[in-house]
């Protein structure tokens, strides 16, 4: 990222009579300490008939010292300069050990140094209060700073003042007021008598309107400004002059530009001299300007680029029209907590104790936006081997049609509620609920648990140990042995209303219930901690012919759907059936015969009443009970969770489902049909996570950019699987995968940082090079469309073995279509296509420019099949696409393609998908030759098992990284760019003077790895070898972790932290000498630094 900006300061006197004119000095050239870089610099003076000489005053400052030789009517000074506001992180300095607590002596030599900023001014009766009022508890040096600086900034309001000169401080404490130099010297003052050397520091101030408005704090500026502005800096041992800006509260960053650091005010006055008696007309004017802007992640376009990307959408939408393709796009964005980046539930855990709590925010969020008739479903989700437990996953169901499935929302308990239901509220709501259904209000069944298996654990116990204080080593198995007995064996649990629908053509949907016959005569639960309606004991019912057992058969997702009825008709149409258990196998034709073996469940569990819902085939009986239920819920007051079975899958209803994943929270939204509705649901979405405090950016220590971690996995298909453009067109999915295979860059340009063979997204042609072969020969019977189709069934069949990971998984695929057409189940026969290796871009138009990118690719391959060879990469997979140039380079051929189609692409819509996967690291010259450091690709690899206590682990070695050299302005052989003295193969990039290459290296020593035994090559030492001289002549350093050996435990707040983390591992100086080595024939454009040779 990039930003400078021109900053331009006009001061102008005019005298009302021609006057001579005394020297002038004027302290308007940036300090030799100021931190911000400053790219160019100029000072013109009028009248233009002068002498200047530059010079350092005997604190360091620059003077121009100017001699007007001539009377003059005008005196003008106009600096411009142009400054690179990259950020500057103001705490990344260290104190030393003596003086990292406060109160702390200065050692003797030093104070004798300092002392011109020792001096104090005699104390008034207000400074001395003010003085003697402040905290003096020790504590950390930075910490006591930061409080005085705070409190100072509260005490002191803020105004212009005109007036020449500086308050006193007793002045200033006096009026509670003052300008920014009188705050400044007030600073000064109390640092002074604390102890402490401080400096009066005026400077320039440049502050840029945020990319982002903060959610607490202040929200910065409207505008672009600049302005004159004075702050404090106070020197502490080991942090050198560290600056607090008392007008704002914080300390010196990037945007403070120091002109002058004196002891005084009245050493640093801008422009100070003498002149003859005159009138004077004074004028002044400063301006701000950006003059660079590199896409960033958090502006990645401008309003015009912007807007071309909309016009863009719509121009390929007319195509997707005009073509009948039918296609929808979803996906799976994930987030991460903002303000607890370190918790384990945001790095590597599924679960935690606060993800439920921004989950129920943010789902309710979304259904204001999307969905305000929706019904918000509590449900259980994904249970892998390892986990203990399920884990749970919110849902948000809504009616396309636009009728409400759920109107009240505050009957919808919250994750925080407040009084926790009690067993009279749950019989209560059961009563009332068979009441609203038209069964007998006592068809509810009262559930408890086991007492034979509690009673078990009870006598295991020590005799010394009681239930409520038991210790076993399950927490989960404690909890649980401690509820049940708290709560009373005798007590029920909940309560079962056996439900079920038949549907018939002449008496049309009935509520069925049954009251089941129990051998123990009540129903005892199956122990666990799942809800009520997954321990139900159905083994212990009636046992039932395979052929009479009432099977809730799934919805074909193909079969026609007729219109949902409206809801105050849906319960309408229902009759009710009461059946008692054992029935009879004989009867009278109009007796209804049969059994019920799903039921709902009423429970009181963690403070809230859960509803759990039956498995129910047909979206309008699911519809019809929600009705119920929540008509049950306004009559008996009380506010529930829907849990246990979700909607079937139906094009009536939408969903949204928001479900934890390891370290992170996803969201699988609903399908949007048209361009319009895809922007409105990304930036709804990003919106709402936002104030909900969630983020779609994480970092690494180091400052490196991870997206979330979880990916952005978008999902291409139809309204119904009828209209899926892939069952419909096979040759178009044959088209997306052989296009993938020859553009690696659509593999790895929007990735996250896990690629490679053993990722969870694996190119087809990553872990099995012989797949290549087998799949041409699937690709081969994919007919031509002109020619005819298949089956969807033998899509499938053709694909389901190929598109995988190296173990065959369908589902850990880059390309997934184990929702298209799976044999599984109705659930997997969506005609859905899944593109898995898309990571979590940081701001939501990244977001768009890439699903427009994918439809744009979808109506070039529907309107001309892409048939060509599948390439054999090779080694090069891992060597030439993963520099940033070949990516790039592969990419815009892509684009190439797109315009040629006639789509309207533009290359540069994607620079900041570039920065955002490989940002700039640094950047040095040396003469003509400018050398450029940029992140690069690595694959990771899972390492083979390894016992641990309670299994096996498999660790992912992620100690291997790679940078890539970009070496410009080199015309000949005489020059040669080496790393920790081995040449650097460049390999010539078209461009004439330019080539590049990449450097892999062991950042870290993990135990575990793929080589163990090979250490760490950081820091690398880049040179450029002078082959005449047979020496260096100039060169940088690229280090993994801090320079100074700052050991960061926590992750960067924001990208701009993460900016100058990353900017502070670069040093655009030191050189070492070293021989040229050979080049490795299986990465030619790679430096391995691993091999020896």
């Amino acid at each position: 990222m990039a930003l400078h900006v021109a900053l331009t300061h006009e001061t102008t006197y005019r005298y009302d009579r021609r006057i001579g004119m005394g020297p002038q000095v004027i302290r308007l050239r940036p300090a030799p300490h100021a931190r911000t870089p400053i790219l160019s610099y100029s000072m013109r003076i009028e009248p233009p008939v002068h002498f200047l000489n530059w010079q350092q005053d005997p604190f360091g400052n620059y003077l121009a010292r100017v001699v007007i030789p001539e009377e003059t009517e005008i005196f003008s000074v106009t600096v411009d300069l142009i400054a690179d506001m990259a950020v500057i992180n103001p705490f990344d300095f260290f104190v030393e050990e003596s003086a990292s607590e406060w109160p702390f002596e200065y050692d003797p030599a030093l104070r004798k140094e300092l002392q011109p900023y020792l001096d104090i001014e005699p104390a008034g009766q207000r400074l001395a209060k003010y003085v003697a009022g402040i905290d003096k508890r020790k504590r950390t040096t930075i910490d006591f700073l930061i409080d005085l600086n705070r409190g100072l900034q509260n005490d002191i309001r803020y105004l212009i003042r005109m007036e020449p000169g500086v308050q006193t401080p007793e002045e200033t404490l006096a009026q509670a007021s003052g300008s920014c130099r009188d705050s400044a010297w007030l600073m000064v003052q109390i640092l002074r008598h604390l102890g402490l050397a401080a400096r009066f520091v005026s400077g320039y101030l440049i502050q840029l309107t945020p990319d982002v408005k903060s959610l607490d704090g202040p929200t910065g500026t409207e505008v672009d400004f600049t302005d004159l502005h004075a702050w404090c800096e106070v020197y502490v041992p080991g942090a050198g002059w560290i600056g607090l800006d008392a007008t704002s509260g914080l300390l010196a960053g990037e945007g403070h530009i120091p002109l002058a650091a004196t002891p005084h005010p009245t050493s640093a006055a801008p422009i100070t001299g003498s002149h003859g008696r005159a009138e004077v007309e004074f004028a002044h004017r400063m301006a701000v300007t950006r003059v660079r802007e590199t896409p960033r992640v958090t502006k990645p376009y401008s309003d015009a680029q912007w807007q071309a990307i909309l016009d863009a959408g719509h121009a390929v939408d007319e195509r997707l029209k005009s073509g009948d393709v039918r296609l929808s796009m979803g996906g799976e964005p994930t987030f991460v907590a903002a303000d607890d980046m370190e918790g384990a539930e945001w790095n590597t855990a599924a679960v935690g104790p606060n993800k439920r709590r921004y989950a129920d925010d943010l789902v309710r969020r979304l259904r204001e936006r999307f969905a305000p008739g929706g019904m918000l479903h509590y449900g259980q989700g994904k249970w892998y081997p390892g986990e203990q437990l399920p884990r749970w996953a919110f849902a948000l169901y809504w009616r396309a049609d636009g009728e409400p499935l759920w109107e009240d929302q505050s009957l919808v308990a919250r994750e925080t509620t407040g009084l926790a239901p009690t067993a009279d509220d749950v019989h209560l709501f059961m009563r009332g609920l068979c009441e609203q259904l038209g069964l007998p209000t006592e068809s509810g069944v009262a559930a408890y648990e086991d007492p034979i298996h509690f009673m078990t654990i009870e006598q295991k116990l020590p005799l010394n140990v009681t239930p409520e204080t038991n210790k076993l080593d399950d927490p989960a198995e404690r909890t649980r042995v401690m509820r049940t007995f708290e709560r009373g064996l005798g007590a029920p649990v909940g309560y079962v209303l056996p439900v079920q629908v038949w549907h018939t053509q002449d008496r049309g949907r009935r509520w069925v219930t049954e009251r089941w016959a129990l051998r123990r005569g009540k129903l005892f639960l199956v122990p666990g901690d799942s809800p009520v309606g997954f321990r139900l004991p159905l083994g212990s019912t009636a046992m039932l012919p395979a052929v009479d057992y009432p099977h809730v058969l799934p919805r074909d997702p193909f079969a026609p759907a007729p219109a949902l009825p409206e809801r105050r008709v849906l319960m309408q149409r229902r009759r009710t059936v009461a059946l008692e258990a054992p029935q009879s196998p004989a009867g009278i034709p109009d007796e209804v015969v049969g059994s019920v073996r799903t039921a709902l469940a009423v429970e009181a569990r963690d403070g809230r009443l859960c509803v759990f819902m039956p498995p129910l085939a047909d979206a309008e009986d699911y519809a019809a009970m929600i009705a119920a239920i929540e008509q049950t819920a306004q009559a008996t007051d009380l506010a529930i969770h829907i849990e246990g079975y979700t909607p079937p899958h139906d094009p009536r209803l939408n969903v949204i489902k928001v479900t934890p994943d390891p370290g992170v929270i996803e969201v699988n939204v609903h399908p949007a049909m048209s361009w319009d509705e895809a922007v409105s649901i990304t930036t709804g979405l990003y919106e709402d996570a936002h104030f909900c405090r969630l983020s779609a950016e994480k970092f690494m220590l180091d400052g490196r950019h991870t997206g979330t971690g979880g990916g952005n996995h978008i999902v291409l298909g139809g309204a119904t699987p009828a209209d899926s453009p892939f069952l419909r067109r096979p040759d178009l999915l044959a088209s997306v995968v052989t296009y993938w295979q020859n553009h690696p860059s659509l593999s790895y340009l929007f990735s996250g940082l896990f690629i490679g063979p053993t990722s969870q997204a694996p190119r087809v042609d990553e872990g099995r090079h012989e797949g290549l072969y087998e799949l041409e020969i699937a690709l081969a019977e994919v007919p031509d469309p002109s020619v005819g189709s298949i089956s969807p069934w033998l899509v499938d069949r053709l694909f389901r073995n190929l598109l995988i990971d190296v173990t065959g998984n369908t589902h850990r695929a880059e390309i997934c279509i184990d929702k298209l057409y799976s044999p599984d189940g109705p659930t997997g026969r969506l005609g859905l296509l899944e593109f898995r290796s898309f990571e979590m871009p940081p701001h939501p138009r990244m977001s768009l420019a890439q699903q427009l990118l994918l439809r744009a690719l979808v109506v070039m391959f529907w309107e001309k099949p892409y048939r060509q060879k599948l390439v054999r990469w090779g080694t090069a997979l891992h060597d030439r696409f993963m520099l940033p140039h070949f990516l790039w380079s592969d990419f815009s051929d892509v684009v190439q393609d797109l315009k040629a189609a006639g789509l309207p692409i533009e290359l540069d819509w994607f620079l900041p998908h570039a920065e955002f996967r490989c940002p700039v690291l640094g950047k040095v010259a040396a003469g003509d030759l400018e050398i450029e450091l940029r992140q690069a690709l690595e694959p990771w690899h899972v390492l083979g098992e390894e016992g641990v206590i309670g299994g096996t682990a498999r660790y992912v070695d992620s100690s291997i990284e790679r940078v890539q050299v970009a070496v410009r302005g080199l015309t000949s052989e005489r020059f040669v760019i080496t790393c920790n003295g081995r040449a650097v193969p460049l390999a010539p990039t078209g461009t004439y003077g330019e080539a590049v290459a990449g450097v892999r290296y062991r950042a870290w020593w993990p135990p575990s790895a793929l080589h163990p035994t090979v250490p760490p090559h950081v820091p690398l030492t880049f040179d450029v070898f002078d082959s005449w001289t047979g020496r260096s002549v100039a060169g940088c350093r690229y280090h993994v972790s801090h320079p100074g050996g700052r050991n960061f435990e926590i992750f960067p707040v924001n990208a701009y932290e993460a900016e100058g983390r990353r900017l502070a591992r670069f040093e655009a100086h030191g050189h070492t000498a070293g021989p040229p080595a050979r080049v490795n024939p299986d990465y030619p454009v790679t430096l391995d630094l691993r091999r020896n040779a």
